[in-house]
């Protein structure tokens, strides 16, 4: 008999995602990234080709998670992190760095240079960045308004005025 996981995959607002079905504990071991072990010439040949399930595990070695057995692949990126990925004995693990509840989406930080390299460019879209986007975003609207307003008691003020010379001078 198999042991039920504690996650599944599903819709996310990025793609897939994976998402706990059960409280998942602090510290507590999740799922393997998984694939076959590549070098870095190849693993770099199979990026410029579009891959983006590498993972490097040091200078010479780089795991290709394609692989649909890979359930890991799933867990997206997040600013805000609920779990982290370690590598221990060459092997690559996610674990929670705090108690994730059900329901609740597993994502980790993908790193600096994924960052970078991939994420930035189509930006992140994580609740902790869509919200600073939101929130960037009504504060320029509210300062477009704020300026359009200023202008438009200026042009009062200036008609204003005209009228009053107009009306002097008759």
């Amino acid at each position: 008999m198999s042991k039920k996981r504690p996650y599944r995959v599903g819709r996310s607002r990025t793609g897939f995602g994976l998402f706990a079905t059960a409280l998942i504990k602090k510290r507590a071991f999740i799922v393997e990234y998984r694939g076959p072990r590549i070098d870095n010439d190849e693993a770099q040949r199979r990026e410029n080709r579009g891959n983006k399930y590498l993972y490097e595990i040091n200078s010479k070695v780089t795991v290709d998670g394609t692989p649909r057995y890979n359930i890991a692949r799933y867990a997206n990126h997040s600013c805000r992190p609920n779990a982290e990925s370690d590598t221990i004995k060459g092997k690559i693990i996610i674990r929670a760095i705090r108690d994730i509840q059900p329901g609740e989406e597993i994502v980790y930080d993908y790193g600096t240079d994924y960052f970078k390299n991939v994420i930035t460019p189509s930006r992140c879209r994580c609740l902790r960045c869509l919200r600073r986007r939101a929130k960037r975003q009504r504060e320029r609207r509210a300062a477009q308004k704020r300026r359009a307003a200023r202008a438009a008691g200026k042009r009062r003020t200036a008609r204003t005025a005209q009228r009053q010379k107009a009306a002097r001078r008759s």
